[in-house]
């Protein structure tokens, strides 16, 4: 597939700058795939579009991971902690990249080898004790450093939050039945696929975890509901018979055959990502297009902190 079929153009001003004053007050796109039907609804009224589906949920914490250090002699540095390996050892991204070798130590960080694309094997001091790391086109500042976490969230280990739970509320989870995965969210999240076609897009592979019960629930369910695109990987992932703890790197694109995951809550997302050609995979193309050329007309909130869309 080229990639340019994963380009749209959205109006700056759609991208969403901060969350809803309530979690369930954002606007929610219903698509029925069977009929074509499209709702417009609010994500409050969730449990009023479902019909019993085991809601899967990725219980993931967003860690501190945005380190601004100084470097040896004056001028700024900045680390984002992408993953923990052990013993004080973490891989990051580090910039200005051109400008950084293995050795250098900018307060609690030591940097130990590099490993392409900016990313950085790095020893760090203590815990981490940063910033919360809001993608790049937030450009104004988050008040409530809980607003970039899910209410369920719980397993620390994340460098963004998966976007699709941030509409959940306690008093909406308590309608549903949940069952609960954890993927930490790593690099791909920040990373646009660059080369031509999706097939020559190598995706970094990401922690994962689901306790037995969780997996027995989700396997023998009648209908299940993954909120996001990284539920949708975790359970995938297992339903091709992979363990319950381990890495993946399953790269969803149109094509792809489904053989766990009925429905999908999801937010609107960037051009050019792995994660709308998931969407695209599950949606259609063609469909997908269309959905988004009308949440753009409808003035829906796009990306992280924007609203959400549910596919039936």
């Amino acid at each position: 597939m080229e990639t340019a079929r994963l380009e749209y153009e959205l109006p700056p001003e759609l991208i969403a700058q901060h969350p809803a004053e309530r979690r369930d007050e954002s606007r929610l796109l219903v698509f029925e795939r069977a009929s074509g039907e499209v709702r417009h609804r609010r994500f409050s009224e969730l449990s009023q579009e479902l019909g019993g589906e085991l809601v899967v949920v990725n219980e993931t914490r967003v860690i501190p991971a945005r380190l601004r250090l100084r470097r040896p002699g004056g001028g700024e540095a900045e680390v984002l902690l992408l993953e923990r390996l052990g013993d004080g050892v973490w891989e990051g991204l580090a910039r200005p990249s051109r400008r950084l070798r293995p050795g250098m130590r900018f307060g609690q960080v030591e940097l130990l080898e590099p490993l392409g694309e900016g990313r950085w094997r790095l020893r760090l001091e203590g815990e981490p004790a940063g910033e919360t790391p809001l993608p790049p086109y937030i450009t104004e500042p988050l008040g409530d450093p809980e607003r970039y976490q899910t209410v369920y969230a719980r397993e620390e280990g994340s460098a963004a939050a998966p976007t699709a739970g941030l509409h959940f509320t306690p008093e909406l989870l308590a309608r549903l039945e949940v069952a609960r995965v954890t993927l930490h969210v790593g690099l791909d999240t920040f990373r646009p696929v660059e080369s031509d076609t999706l097939e020559q897009h190598a995706i970094h592979s990401e922690r994962y975890e689901v306790e037995a019960a969780e997996w027995e629930r989700i396997r023998a369910a009648e209908r299940v509901l993954a909120v996001g695109t990284t539920s949708v990987r975790v359970v995938e992932t297992l339903a091709r018979g992979g363990p319950l703890a381990g890495r993946t790197d399953l790269f969803v694109t149109p094509g792809f055959e489904f053989r766990r995951v009925d429905a999908m809550l999801t937010n609107f997302h960037l051009p050019r990502s792995t994660l709308l050609a998931l969407v695209m995979a599950f949606a259609g193309e063609q469909e997908t297009r269309r959905l988004y050329e009308l949440a753009i007309a409808e003035r829906y909130r796009f990306y992280s902190f924007g609203d959400a869309m549910l596919i039936l």
